[in-house]
This record gives structure tokens, C-alpha cells and sequence, in this order.
């Protein structure tokens, strides 16, 4: 019989070619995408005397319980905290992390946050101006960022991953001044006092941890709120200037005029990692704000905004209703309970601005993107009872990497 080589020939290659393809692809296998949860809370851990939250917290704190639960519960790898007192040795951080994440909670599991990092805020510390314009020095009005005491409202990292500490940057110090067209409020301060004034009402902060070999910086910040001022909107004018140092931050020909604390200039690196974390205290549609730095942010190009959502914030507008009824934002992404009465005709400083999306954890784009959520659970699911301890709720994003073997 004579064969048919041509045929035959096909025929083998054909077979052959799973073979060749896993041999092909034998060093292109990867595991599964490694992920990690970074979240930031606004915990409201702030007391008006220094001290004494830490006091409170090593004597046995309901509210520490609830938001360490409410941790817990979420799986948190990550974690900023925001408006926990800090204390000059640091303790507060400490003892909340070991007495209170490492401690189950309601029957959770405790988490083990071995890593920390705690760095100087301008809360409270003494500017020796007269920055409130009442006559006086002495006051929490005229720190560098408003507080009762030095650390007043700080801010805190806790991690299970290890903190990069070496290579963190910080820029409590950075004049406000040096940020080129920055908002000064027209006629509120007189030149000597406003080149004396920093940007930061508490810090900015970029801290690398590193997961699964590489780094993720996260950006983290806790802007003034846009309120408790007059016509001047001095405090809206800086709410809107420490939002956008991140947007120049993260923008390589805008990033010149930044300066860290230890003299090193410039942004992040444009192949970085990062995520921005934070109460920003701004809403991208409602409140009294001047948004538009926010909105610069979110549709940076480096940045992904999951416009995390939940059931509670939803059912929360409904039931409360008040000005929230004239929101133009979805509620379902609003992370803060505030007072919904509208403010009384010519009563100045009275009623609230309403449930806003003020919280934020937004990956950059370089990262693998597997999820996002607002942890306010609606009042017929568990958890709903310990949502009252802070005004804001836990923001979390689940990113990760593919790790080749």
C-alpha cells in the first residue's frame, strides 16, 4: 500500500501541536491574582483633651469595639484611619491595634495588623498667628490645622503587610503658598500670614507597602472640611488645594513644585503603584464644595474610580430624607450620615449638608482592579447596629497582582 506522506505529515502536526503549546507556555503559568483589601475609615476616635483617647482606649472603649468589629467583619488587609487621636509616643495606634483588631469582636475574626505607621499632623499645632481673625493666637483656629492639641483629628496605618517605612514620604510642612495658582481666599489673610500657612490641615502622605513583591503607595490625606467659615470660604478654598496635590501629585509635568519634609522634590514615579485613601470631605456632585479638583481626580488617567456603592447609604437617604431629597448624586456611593435638616431662612450656620460621598479608595489603573464597596448595611442586616459609632462609614477596594511562578 503506498502511504500518503503529505496527509501523514499533517496529521503529526496536528497531534503535536497541544504538546508544543505546553511546552510553549510551561513558563508563562501564573497563579491565581493575589489580592489585598485596603480600606480608610473615618473612625471618629477624637477626644478634646490630649490623652484621653488613649486613656479611654486602654480603660475599655464601646465605640473602639464596634469599629473594630466593623474592621473585622470587612477582612481589612490595609487600613488607614482617620480622626484617631495621636499621642508623642504613638500609643494610640498601638493599643487599638492589639487590644482591639487582635481581639475578636462580636464573634469575628481578629485580625493581627503587626505593621503601623504614624507620622506628625498640623492639627493643633501652634502656628502663633492669629489665622481665625479674633484677635488671639492661642486658639485651635490658629493652628497650622485646626485642633486642640497637637495630633488632634490624626491619622494611622495599619497593615499586615509589611510598611516600606524608609522610603515614605511625607509633607506636613509644605507651604501652601508654593502650589503654583493656588486658591487663596480673596482679602482673608494679609501677606505675611498667608506665606507662613501649609497646605496640609493634617498631612499628605505617600507610605509604600509591600504585597506580593511589589509596592502599592498608599496616598493618603484627610483635607479641612469646606465649612465653618464665612464668605471667605477659606476653609472650601484649602479643602480644594489639598485635594488637588494629588492630582499633581500624579501628573509629572505639574509635580515640580512639590517638596517633601525631607527636602526630596517632585511626584510619584509614573510606573508606581498606588492607592488614594481618605476622608477628602467632598462630594463629586453635592454639599458645599468647590469640587472641581475632586473631579480632576477622579477621571485622572493614572486613577480608577469604582464608585463603590451599598444598600444602607440608599435606604438611609430615603428614610432621612431633608436635603437629601435635592441630591443629585446616587446615594447608594454617599459614606457619611450628616444632619439632613435644611438650614433655616437667615439663620446662618444652622441645618446640615446631608449624606455625602466624602470617603475614598481609588486603585490606580497599573493595578488589578476585583472589587469595591461602601460597608453600610441596611437596617435589617447584621452589622447595622454598630454603623453609629462614627459619622462615616468604611470604604474598601480589593486590588491585587498576578504572581508568575
Amino acid at each position: 500500500m503506498k502511504l500518503d506522506y503529505t496527509k501523514l505529515t499533517s496529521v503529526c502536526l496536528i497531534l503535536s501541536l497541544p504538546l508544543a503549546w505546553l511546552v510553549l507556555t510551561r513558563d508563562m503559568v501564573v497563579d491565581p491574582i493575589q489580592t489585598v483589601r485596603i480600606a480608610t475609615f473615618n473612625a471618629a476616635m477624637n477626644r478634646e483633651q490630649p490623652g484621653a483617647m488613649l486613656q479611654e482606649l486602654r480603660s475599655g472603649s464601646e465605640q473602639a469595639r464596634k469599629i473594630a468589629e466593623i474592621v473585622q467583619r470587612n477582612d481589612v488587609d490595609i487600613l488607614l484611619l482617620c480622626e484617631l487621636d495621636r499621642d508623642d509616643a504613638e500609643e494610640s495606634a498601638k493599643v487599638f491595634a492589639t487590644e482591639y483588631l487582635a481581639i475578636a469582636q462580636g464573634g469575628e475574626k481578629p485580625i493581627d495588623f503587626s505593621h503601623r505607621f504614624v507620622a506628625p499632623s498640623n492639627t493643633g499645632l501652634p502656628s502663633g498667628l492669629d489665622l481665625d481673625g479674633d484677635g488671639a493666637t492661642n486658639g485651635p483656629g490658629d493652628s497650622f490645622g485646626f485642633g486642640r492639641f497637637p495630633g488632634h483629628y490624626a491619622m494611622a496605618i495599619l497593615s499586615r503587610h509589611p510598611i516600606r517605612k524608609a522610603f515614605a514620604r511625607t509633607f506636613q510642612t509644605l507651604p501652601w503658598n508654593a502650589m503654583p495658582s493656588a486658591m487663596r481666599p480673596a482679602g482673608y489673610w494679609p501677606d505675611a500670614t498667608w506665606n507662613a500657612l501649609r497646605l496640609s490641615s493634617k498631612s499628605h502622605w505617600d507610605v509604600p507597602i509591600r504585597v506580593a513583591g511589589h509596592d502599592i503607595h498608599l496616598l493618603c490625606s484627610h483635607p479641612t472640611p469646606p465649612a465653618f467659615d464665612g464668605a471667605d470660604d477659606h476653609n472650601g478654598c484649602r479643602n480644594h488645594d489639598e485635594i488637588r496635590f494629588w492630582v499633581d501629585y500624579l501628573t509629572a509635568e505639574r509635580s515640580a513644585w512639590i517638596v517633601d519634609d525631607a527636602g526630596v522634590r517632585g511626584g510619584l514615579a509614573a510606573d508606581a503603584h498606588f492607592v488614594v485613601l481618605g476622608d477628602l470631605n467632598c462630594d463629586p456632585e453635592d454639599g458645599d464644595s468647590k469640587r472641581e479638583a475632586l473631579r480632576s481626580l477622579l477621571v485622572h488617567p493614572r486613577v480608577l474610580d469604582p464608585q463603590p456603592v451599598s444598600a444602607g447609604g440608599k435606604q438611609a437617604s430615603l428614610d432621612q430624607w431633608g436635603v437629601n431629597s435635592a441630591h443629585r448624586g446616587k446615594a447608594e456611593c454617599d459614606t457619611s450620615d450628616w444632619d439632613d435638616q435644611p438650614a433655616a431662612q437667615g439663620v446662618p450656620g444652622q441645618g446640615g449638608p446631608g449624606n455625602l460621598r466624602v470617603d475614598y479608595a481609588l486603585p490606580s489603573r497599573s493595578l488589578h482592579f476585583a472589587g469595591s464597596q461602601v460597608y453600610w448595611p441596611t437596617n435589617r442586616e447584621p452589622g447595622s447596629s454598630l454603623i453609629g459609632a462614627t459619622d462615616h462609614r468604611l470604604v474598601w477596594v480589593d486590588v491585587g497582582f498576578a504572581v508568575a511562578k
